[in-house]
């Protein structure tokens, strides 16, 4: 089994989620007490959150590099990216290490293209809905047309993240607007809603939405991260 290296606490509210999913996929694939083989570096994410905002993206680069590199140090042979956001760097982070990084987007497009869906709605930070780092290579490396919210439900969708979902907090409120938002992307042709926050399954999950298929990124990223693992 090969040894997952973590980079997580973007938030730590849904890095947890990821441990959880990694774990049961080992034991459900390798039965028993079996278990992953995890090292896990868990950033400080007001630091993380204020270079975002500040547009400081060749820091934060620079800063989960730096991570990522003590992983490879400490015996990880790939990496798990706990954030979609933070793909924004990605790239940077692959050029600091010998090491595989699983890229959070691939597993998404797999799941989606395997059931037959090619026009997807997505929603995530304003970051993820509008750079391209994440759309793009949706679009190009996969094929698949993607859908965004308009600028005001974009902001809604954004502030719920860091204001609620990255501390912990589940309003029912906010619950309807995410409901309303994806309704409005079906409305436009989606076939599937991509929930590409790592948080969003905290508050919207398959039973709060009628006939709108949800691929939920944090789980489909943990998954695909337990399989390469264990296929060794």
């Amino acid at each position: 089994m090969r040894t997952l290296g973590m980079i997580g606490g973007m938030s730590w509210e849904s890095t947890i989620p990821y441990y959880r999913h990694i774990n049961e996929t080992v034991k459900m694939e390798r039965g028993g007490l079996h278990s992953a083989r995890i090292i896990l570096y868990s950033v400080n994410f007001d630091e993380i959150e204020q270079l975002q905002h500040a547009g400081r993206w060749d820091e934060a680069g620079a800063a989960l590099a730096d991570v990522a590199v003590r992983l490879e140090s400490a015996g990880a042979d790939g990496l798990v990216l706990c954030t979609n956001t933070m793909h924004r760097v990605a790239s940077v982070i692959e050029s600091a290490v010998s090491i595989p990084l699983l890229h959070i987007a691939d597993p998404t497009a797999l799941a989606l293209k395997k059931a037959g869906h090619t026009r997807v709605g997505l929603l995530g930070t304003r970051f993820t809905m509008e750079h391209q780092f994440y759309r793009g290579r949706l679009q190009q490396e996969h094929g698949l047309e993607v859908l965004v919210p308009d600028a005001n439900d974009r902001d809604a969708l954004h502030r719920i993240i860091y204001e609620e979902l990255c501390q912990g907090i589940i309003r029912e409120e906010s619950r309807s607007v995410y409901v309303s938002i994806i309704n409005r992307l079906k409305n436009e042709g989606a076939e599937a809603v991509i929930l590409g926050c790592t948080e969003i399954s905290l508050l919207v999950k398959p039973q709060h939405i009628e006939g709108t298929p949800l691929f939920d990124t944090t789980s489909l990223h943990a998954m695909y991260a337990a399989h390469w693992a264990l296929d060794r």
